[in-house]
């Protein structure tokens, strides 16, 4: 959860720097930048944000109505939404490098909505695992948690490094896809064939390990 968490850095900062300030994971970013906009504020998108908000809810749908019936804890059925957002993802990052998506175009909007619906499909897999505090793709509620149960706050600091760790990997995510963002053209492929390898890893691992538990 937390490799994937760093790779929602990546694909946030590709989706904000690279298809027109539009997050595909952060939603409560694009529920705010979408009310700006439609204030008239500093030219802000409303497709962009208006369709990552609809990706995201049909692909947490989706994800919701595959892992309804599944058992508790890691199952192939998370190995296959994990892999299919990691699938997604590192496609759509081969398609940018062919034909890169130029911010505000109509192709950019086509990846700035299946991004948005992989990243929904993460998100109601990584809820139905329920790591504590590990949602991959917010951590408003992480940092909130890490104050509030500090030791400064009265607390006992139960799961700091957890939290800390969230908090800490989806900053370098960011700063990993801004840095990628630099090699030009191809930035926005680069980043998200990085995110999407990383998505289909961590689903390769976390199938391995649970057959690695089942009893013979």
């Amino acid at each position: 959860m937390l490799a994937l968490t760093f790779t929602t850095g990546i694909v946030d900062a590709v989706g904000y720097l690279g298809l027109d300030r539009v997050f595909t994971a952060n939603m409560t970013g694009n529920v705010v930048i979408l009310g700006m906009a439609l204030a008239g504020a500093d030219d802000l998108p409303v497709l962009g944000p208006a369709l990552a908000l609809g990706g995201f809810l049909a692909g947490a749908a989706l994800g919701g109505r595959v892992l309804r019936t599944a058992p508790a804890g890691w199952s192939h059925r998370s190995t296959l939404t994990f892999g299919a957002t990691g699938v997604v993802s590192a496609g759509l990052g081969v398609a940018a490098f062919f034909s890169p998506p130029a911010a505000g175009g109509w192709w950019a909007q086509v990846v700035t909505t299946l991004l948005a619906v992989a990243m929904g499909l993460q998100a109601a897999t990584a809820r139905r695992l329920a790591v504590k505090d590990v949602t991959t793709v917010v951590v408003t509620s992480t940092l909130t948690g890490l104050a509030a149960d500090s030791r400064l706050a009265g607390g006992d600091g139960d799961g700091w490094a957890r939290r800390f760790l969230a908090v800490a990997l989806i900053l370098v995510g960011a700063c990993v896809g801004g840095l990628l963002l630099r090699t030009g053209e191809s930035g926005v492929g680069v980043g998200l064939v990085v995110a999407g390898v990383l998505a289909v890893a961590v689903a390769w691992v976390g199938h391995r390990r649970r057959d690695a538990r089942l009893p013979a």
